[in-house]
């Protein structure tokens, strides 16, 4: 019986665990997508305990409480951080089978050099230990960052965004991590939100150009994209709840666009068609800075409408789609590349359903000299799990190249989420270590080396900075 989170954790062979702490343990990480704030690693500042640092924006845990019956006081609401502490480590005990238990107590391991099981029991003493900690300098959010042997975050940002903290960052010369912006444009694709007229204002204001046409949209959406390349941007995020596609000509889009600045309703159909006609156009922008463009797509937000109203959005109430989007990927992605304007991308599926749609998706579209132009991203947000990755991996293994695939980014807030790319990464190893045991991969150091160390690093550095 082995111990609990013991050094071969997850690691069931002798060629896994060979090739986890010989190689890929080792390697530095490359976090191309992250929603960590440039503010908060600028600034720099020491947490006042580790509920702010824990469980502030953290829904995955709070789903976790939720389920549990903990009180909203004690996950969103007013209850003092160490209440809200208390709840945490009450429900922890019972999540035997949810990664958070192994996150939680990776987290306490590696970076607070606790190996105290969390419990009622241990609240106490876990809270005080880690509170003294945060205090020194050791425990700020840069540091946190560097000891996990990050060398790039890719953050999340929208592109009316000044930017002005990676800017300070890039010459910040006593931080060496190089922190990205990512180009998330989610405010024009929306047209259909109510905000949608006053994020416009904003975009007006950062293009430095009145918008009353789509030709101007368009325009000003350049000139951020120009802006954005000039700070350091490599890459695009898009969240698309459902992958539909409709072409439609240019005179309808205007159109279109003309009838909402004059709040007019819209047609479902209006909508699909000009998110789909703006979306192609992003993409040729994409192509054009060789970004890469990064597709998140099947999440259904905000379900509970009357929590929404209570705390916001993005309160931890959102699930998986079961929306079909073979079809309209296809025709987005082959317009892009019939227009020899498709751009690297990242297709990620929400609904595990979905992993041999996309697992062949990726084989459609090509461009020679570019190993995996078209990637199956790793298993995202309720799929980072072990199952999750597991299935992934294996799924784009029997369908396409893994040797090519770049790998586990974090999609994370948090700072000390770094863990998860240990916990793939022991997942990685077990696999292939696996196949080895088995006979089913040839016992080659070269060709296991070069393998591990591409899906851990190598391969997303190249994907995103190689130009």
């Amino acid at each position: 019986m082995k111990a609990f989170l013991n050094q071969d954790f997850l690691l069931t062979n002798a060629t896994a665990e060979k090739l986890y702490h010989n190689i890929m343990k080792e390697l530095p990480i490359f976090d191309y997508h992250c929603h960590l704030s440039p503010k908060e690693i600028y600034e720099n500042n020491s947490f006042e305990n580790i509920t702010q640092l824990w469980l502030a924006g953290d829904h995955y845990k709070w789903r976790a409480m939720r389920i549990h019956g903990v009180k909203e006081a004690c996950i969103t609401g007013d209850a003092s951080d160490w209440e809200k502490f208390e709840a945490w480590a009450e429900t922890v005990p019972h999540l035997f089978g949810n990664p958070l238990y192994h996150w939680t107590h990776m987290e306490l391991r590696t970076y607070f050099g606790i190996n105290k099981l969390l419990s009622p029991e241990t609240a106490r003493e876990i809270w005080e230990e880690c509170n003294e900690k945060l205090q020194t300098a050791d425990f700020k959010p840069r540091r946190f960052i560097e000891r996990s042997h990050v060398q790039f975050v890719g953050t999340t940002d929208d592109p009316t965004d000044s930017l002005e903290y990676h800017q300070l960052l890039k010459e910040d010369e006593t931080f060496s991590v190089e922190v990205a912006p990512t180009f998330r444009p989610d405010g024009a694709l929306f047209i259909e939100k109510p905000n949608f007229q006053n994020w416009l204002g904003k975009l007006e204001e950062a293009s430095n150009a009145k918008i009353t046409s789509f030709d101007d949209l368009v325009e000003g959406l350049q000139k951020r994209v120009d802006y954005f390349t000039e700070h350091g941007c490599c890459a695009s995020d898009h969240d698309i709840p459902n992958m539909v596609y409709k072409e439609i000509s240019k005179e309808e889009v205007e159109k279109i666009f003309a009838k909402r600045l004059n709040n007019e309703e819209l047609t479902s159909d209006e909508v699909i068609g000009y998110r789909s006609y703006l979306l192609v156009e992003l993409g040729k922008m994409y192509a054009q800075k060789n970004w890469v463009m990064q597709l998140h797509m099947g999440a259904i937000r905000n379900n509970n409408t009357r929590m929404k109203k209570l705390i916001g959005a993005d309160g931890g109430f959102d699930s998986i789609g079961d929306n079909l989007l073979a079809q309209g990927l296809s025709r987005f992605l082959d317009t892009l590349d019939t227009a020899d304007s498709l751009p690297k991308t990242i297709l990620y599926n929400l609904n595990p359903r979905d992993n041999y749609v996309l697992g062949t998706m990726i084989g459609n579209f090509f461009e020679e000299g570019v190993p995996g132009k078209v990637q199956f991203g790793s298993g995202w947000w309720f799929n980072d799990q072990y199952d999750g990755m597991l299935r992934q991996m294996t799924d784009l293994a029997n369908l396409g190249v893994l040797s090519h695939f770049i790998g586990m980014t974090t999609d994370s807030r948090s700072l000390l989420s770094y863990v998860r790319h240990e916990y793939f990464r022991r997942i990685v190893c077990q696999i292939i270590g696996e196949w080895v045991e088995e006979g089913k991969v040839p016992n080659d150091e070269a060709i296991l080396e070069r393998m591990i160390t591409n899906i851990g690093f190598d391969n997303a550095k190249k994907y995103f900075l190689q130009r």
